[in-house]
C-alpha cells in the first residue's frame, strides 16, 4: 500500500463532524477504514481485515468488526450531520429538493434507497435493507421517508418514485405530509378526475414530456 494517511480523500468537515461524534481511537479507525476502502474499492471484511496496519491480522479483523457495530456507526448519528451541512452550504431555506425513493435486488439483499437528486446525480439520504425480496409495501415506504422529512424540514420536498411506487396510499399519504410528488404510473392504470368517468391512462393519447 501506498497511501498514507494524508492521502484519505475525507474534507475537512466530515472529519470535524466525525470527531464530535467518535473517540480519538474511533476515529483513527474510521480513517484508516476509508484509507484501505479508497484503495482495495471493496468491503469484505476479511479483506480489508488482512491489510489493516497491525501486526496481529486477527485481533484486526476483530477490532474492525467491533467498530462496524458499535451503537454510534448509524446512518443518523454519521451521515445525517454531513448530509445537513452540505444542503446547508448549496441551498437556502424553502429550497425545493427533489428527492427519489427507489428499490435494488442485489443477490440476496433487498436495497432501498431515499436520494437527493443534485447536479444529475442521487446522494444517497437514507436506505433500509428490507427482510425480504420482491416489492415494498407501504409501511416500509413510511419507514424509509420519515427520517428524511424531519432530515429536511426546512425545504420544500417532492418525491419522485417509479412504478413500484405509483399508489394510491402512498400519495394520499405524502399528501397529509404536505409533500409534492411525481409518481409513475403504469398504463393500464384507471384514473377519475372530477364529475368525469374512470380512464385508462393508455387510452389518453399522452406522450413523453407531456404534462
Amino acid at each position: 500500500m501506498t497511501k498514507t494517511e494524508k492521502d484519505i480523500i475525507l474534507p475537512e468537515f466530515y472529519q470535524t463532524c466525525f470527531q464530535r461524534q467518535l473517540t480519538a481511537t474511533q476515529f483513527i479507525t474510521l480513517k484508516l477504514l476509508v484509507l484501505l476502502l479508497q484503495f482495495q474499492k471493496q468491503v469484505r471484511i476479511e479483506r480489508l481485515a488482512a491489510l489493516w496496519p497491525e501486526p496481529i491480522l486477527f485481533e484486526s479483523r476483530r477490532r474492525l468488526q467491533r467498530f462496524l457495530v458499535l451503537p454510534i456507526v448509524n446512518i443518523k448519528q454519521l451521515w445525517f450531520p454531513l448530509v445537513k451541512h452540505l444542503i446547508k452550504l448549496n441551498f437556502g431555506k424553502n429550497h425545493q429538493l427533489f428527492i427519489t425513493i427507489d428499490r435494488t435486488q442485489w443477490r440476496e439483499t433487498n436495497l432501498f434507497v431515499a436520494s437527493l437528486i443534485w447536479e444529475q446525480r442521487a446522494i444517497p439520504l437514507y436506505w433500509l435493507i428490507l427482510p425480504k425480496r420482491g416489492c415494498s409495501n407501504l409501511n416500509e415506504q413510511k419507514q424509509l421517508l420519515r427520517p428524511v422529512f424531519s432530515l429536511l424540514k426546512d425545504y420544500q420536498i417532492v418525491v419522485l418514485g417509479d412504478r413500484e411506487f405509483g399508489s394510491v396510499g402512498l400519495a394520499q399519504w405524502l399528501n397529509i405530509k404536505h409533500v409534492g410528488f411525481c409518481l409513475r404510473l403504469k398504463q393500464v392504470r384507471y384514473i377519475q378526475t372530477e364529475e368525469e368517468e374512470y380512464k385508462r391512462l393508455n387510452s389518453l393519447g399522452l406522450l413523453p414530456g407531456m404534462s
